[in-house]
């Protein structure tokens, strides 16, 4: 029997330029907090190797840093680390994989980096793993037809490894980069194919699985965030998959439209996400969508609910939708027959007539502003006392 763990799609490094400040800090963190998790999980199954479908960073100049600190997670478990070359680090002459080489020296992992197409035993021989690494970044070609005519010893367990996209998984039908033989298991009399690139976990066939990301970073994939527990007993034998769940951040999408109740039912169902979303909320990374209509106060009473979503959630990030129609009551409240009510007229004019988005953008900003400052005056002045 062979026994081991099948990961990819790490991206150590990845900067998360949408998700700025101590958020994006701890979402980087994060992903080498994973790699420590899961050395702990490999030594815990004492599983003969540990297998990552490509990807393990994400991009080629990562810093000196980061590769130290990736081997020092990488210790917890002495391996071996079967590391296939993926899009985002693919083997080239001068690369990642070649800078990881000459930083590793006093490393108590055993590491090894697929980046040629030849057999490698683990398990003391009893299994092969055969790897299909990009030496650049897109290819046409399916880099994993190799395996077909690749040679291990009789009675040895076959083990592919390749990190692309697998035939028919493309959308549109459009021509996948980097492609997989949707039947290459069949094809490579593998009793089991590795795969990486696609984020999320996907079982292709029995025989064929990506693993996903080990951490969520996107919104499309709901099933992110696993690692895969793999036991192959003999040649020919179906591979028994266990999925163990490795994340730690979620990631959600909402979209709210104002109802017809008004702005300030709106305000209350951004503050009823609370109760919807998985706890605990300062683990949510939030994409949330606004549409609709409101005037002035309710604009101000959105705003408020948003800053208190905000405050619990990781990250949140807004695509505001909402048109602002400032209401009669809005501009009386404006007008003090001076130079307020005329910059709000004036602000009121080029929401409803300025031919540009942008300009509408801006003016529709403009006058929030003012009302918020006509509000705090407002509060000011109407305090007793």
């Amino acid at each position: 029997m062979v026994r081991f763990l099948h990961s990819s799609d790490w991206h150590l490094g990845c900067p998360y330029r949408q998700i700025p400040g101590d958020a994006g800090a701890l979402l980087r963190e994060r992903r080498l907090e994973a790699v420590r998790e899961i050395a702990a999980l490999a030594r815990a199954c004492a599983v003969d190797a540990v297998l990552v479908a490509g990807d393990v960073f994400d991009r080629q100049h990562v810093e000196e840093d980061l590769l130290r600190r990736t081997l020092e997670a990488l210790a917890g478990f002495p391996g071996p680390w079967i590391f296939l070359p993926g899009n985002h680090d693919a083997a080239l002459p001068e690369s990642v994989w070649t800078r990881l080489e000459r930083t590793r020296a006093g490393s108590s992992a055993e590491l090894r980096v697929a980046a040629r197409p030849e057999p490698i035993a683990i398990a003391e021989g009893r299994a092969w793993v055969l790897p299909a690494p990009l030496r650049a970044r897109r290819t046409l070609a399916d880099l994993s037809a190799w395996m077909d005519e690749a040679e291990t010893p009789p009675g040895a367990i076959r083990i592919g490894l390749a990190h692309g996209l697998v035939e028919g998984l493309v959308p549109n039908g459009d021509e996948a980069l980097n492609p997989i033989a949707r039947d290459r298991a069949e094809r490579a009399r593998l009793e089991y194919l590795a795969l990486g690139d696609r984020h999320g976990l996907l079982e292709v066939d029995p025989r064929t699985w990506y693993s996903g990301t080990p951490e969520p970073d996107h919104y499309r994939y709901r099933e992110a965030g696993y690692v895969l527990l793999v036991e192959i007993d003999e040649p020919g034998a179906s591979p028994r998959i266990e999925p163990i769940a490795t994340a730690r951040y979620v990631w959600e999408e909402r979209e709210l439209e104002l109802p017809p109740q008004g702005p300030d039912e709106l305000a209350t169902r951004i503050a009823g996400l609370e109760h919807v979303l998985p706890e605990p909320l300062g683990r949510i990374v939030l994409r949330l969508t606004l549409s609709g209509a409101v005037d002035l106060r309710g604009r101000r009473a959105v705003e408020d609910a948003l800053a208190s979503l905000r405050a619990k959630l990781r990250h949140l990030e807004l695509e505001d939708r909402l048109q602002l129609q400032p209401s009669e009551p809005d501009l009386a409240r404006l007008d003090d027959g001076g130079l307020v009510g005329a910059c709000a007229r004036s602000l009121q004019e080029r929401i409803l007539r300025a031919p540009d988005e942008e300009e509408r953008a801006v003016a529709a900003l403009a006058l929030r502003l003012l009302w918020r400052e006509v509000e705090g005056l407002g509060t000011a002045t109407e305090r007793p006392g």
